[in-house]
């Protein structure tokens, strides 16, 4: 890690870090001067909080690291929105739920999430602007190009199971599924229960084509 830019900017940490002290932080690493290196090298700071106070809520631009225990991920994303700052964050996690959860609308609302990889870096063709306080704003990144892109449907599940084809249950056998189908077919004769009948066997599709046409 390179030198900070100026006097200023030391100045400006370890005031930082004494503001973090005052408000119960605890600093397990760092914070302190690298003289053997340079006049403006410091050595990182990891402070631990007891909770998110004024001065975490606070963008400093020096190497600070702050650490905040939390319960549930709905907590900690709590804690992560509730900031003036939303330029990139990021989760590690081994959880697709929790990944998922982090990248939407109910997740990070930073203008960057990502998932097991760092905050920094962006690439060049991605919505780079930021959120709140911080960036450029989302004109600064592939937002602006939405009228030239095409959308595209998605379907996630977010259970922990994985549904059957309409309704259709591990414990019921499929003659008698099918039968239920071609009843709701016989009765309601809706379109979407004849275009469901193209899904089944020639002879199948006949004969609930029949039955509907009948009726």
């Amino acid at each position: 890690m390179g030198p900070l830019v100026n006097g200023s900017a030391i100045e400006e940490m370890f005031d930082t870090i004494a503001q973090a002290r005052a408000q119960g932080g605890q600093v397990f690493y760092g914070g302190k001067l690298r003289a053997d290196l340079g006049p403006q090298f410091v050595k990182p700071a990891i402070i631990r909080m007891p909770a998110q106070t004024d001065i975490v809520m606070q963008e400093t631009f020096a190497p600070i690291l702050y650490l905040l225990e939390y319960g549930a991920l709905d907590e900690a994303l709590q804690i992560h929105n509730d900031v003036p700052q939303g330029l990139s964050s990021a989760i590690f996690t081994d959880s697709l739920c929790q990944a998922e959860q982090f990248l939407s609308a109910r997740g990070s609302d930073c203008g960057i999430a990502n998932v097991n990889i760092g905050t920094s870096g962006v690439e060049i063709g991605g919505a780079s602007g930021g959120e709140k306080e911080t960036g450029g704003g989302r004109e600064s990144g592939s937002d602006a190009w939405k009228v030239y892109m095409r959308r595209q449907t998605n379907t996630i599940n977010w259970s922990k199971e994985l549904p059957l084809e309409r309704g259709w249950a591990e414990d019921l056998p499929f003659d008698r599924w099918l039968n239920e189908k071609i009843w709701l077919a016989e009765s309601a004769l809706t379109e979407e229960d004849v275009y469901w009948g193209a899904a089944l066997p020639a002879n199948l599709v006949e004969d609930v084509g029949e039955r509907c046409r009948g009726k």
